[in-house]
């Protein structure tokens, strides 16, 4: 069993083997396959495995990267002097992980995903860090994987952008509201309303987040997730959000709806 995990790791090696030992790691796919049988199969529903956690892994990559470019400074480094390497790893790893729990149930699976994560943490951190530096990047991960639930305080920048790129992964559907599959209503409408998600350097802030449209529906979508995620992340200074529906004429989501 084995799933496509593309992350651009650019010139960091600690990333690379990271990301090398993720792919070779038979227990972990393991458990992204139960992470959506119980969300899919079992829940009915949005996607809660290695599709999603590729998505948002990528997402986090890129909006620290965006901001390390203006010069903002990663909690790891500003508190322990480590370097925005780790940073990258930190929230590569907060994406990789922070579903995990979902194999045990929705409900406080940001703890059981915490739990999980401990024994994948130590055995591939050992590989890159010394003793005393593995345990800051546990740290920080777990937190990372914890603070990603909005029910959850974020106290550091790595543990904010895990936050938002998991709500970024709402194109076509995805959208990280659940709803059960079939159901009409406000959830499957407007996240089936989400045709594209864009992270951009921004002008007014360093991240532009331009979302468009097929319908103005998608705007429950942004409202009651995406700017919560935001307001709540310790990036509201950093973001900005373009929400637009993409042609003249609204596409019709369903034909006709009864109760």
């Amino acid at each position: 069993m084995s799933y496509v995990f593309n992350i651009p790791c650019k010139d960091n090696a600690k990333l690379r083997r990271i990301v090398d030992l993720v792919k070779e790691d038979n227990e972990l796919q393991a458990f992204w396959k139960c992470s959506n049988v119980m969300a899919i199969n079992r829940m009915g529903y949005t996607d809660h495995g290695p599709i999603h956690v590729k998505i948002v892994a990528n997402s986090a990559l890129k909006l620290l990267r965006m901001l390390l470019n203006k010069g903002i400074v990663p909690n790891v480094v500003k508190d322990y002097d480590l370097a925005n390497e780790d940073a990258e790893v930190i929230v590569v790893l907060g994406s990789i992980f922070h579903d995990l729990g979902m194999i045990v149930n929705r409900e406080n699976h940001e703890i059981y995903s915490v739990l999980l994560a401990l024994g994948f943490l130590r055995n591939h951190l050992s590989v890159i860090y010394d003793q005393d530096q593995r345990a800051i990047m546990i740290s920080e991960v777990l937190h990372a994987i914890l603070a990603h639930h909005p029910h959850q305080q974020v106290l550091t920048l790595e543990a904010g952008i895990v936050r938002i790129a998991d709500a970024l992964d709402m194109e076509q559907g995805r959208a990280r509201i659940p709803f059960e599959s079939g159901k009409i209503d406000i959830h499957s409408v407007s996240a089936l309303s989400i045709e594209n998600v864009e992270i951009l350097e921004g002008k007014e802030k360093p991240i532009t987040i331009k979302i468009k449209m097929a319908n103005s529906a998608g705007i429950f979508q942004i409202d009651e997730l995406l700017k919560a995620r935001i307001q709540n992340s310790g990036l509201e200074r950093y973001v900005h959000v373009i929400a637009e529906i993409m042609a003249e004429k609204e596409r019709k989501i369903i034909e006709r709806f009864e109760f």
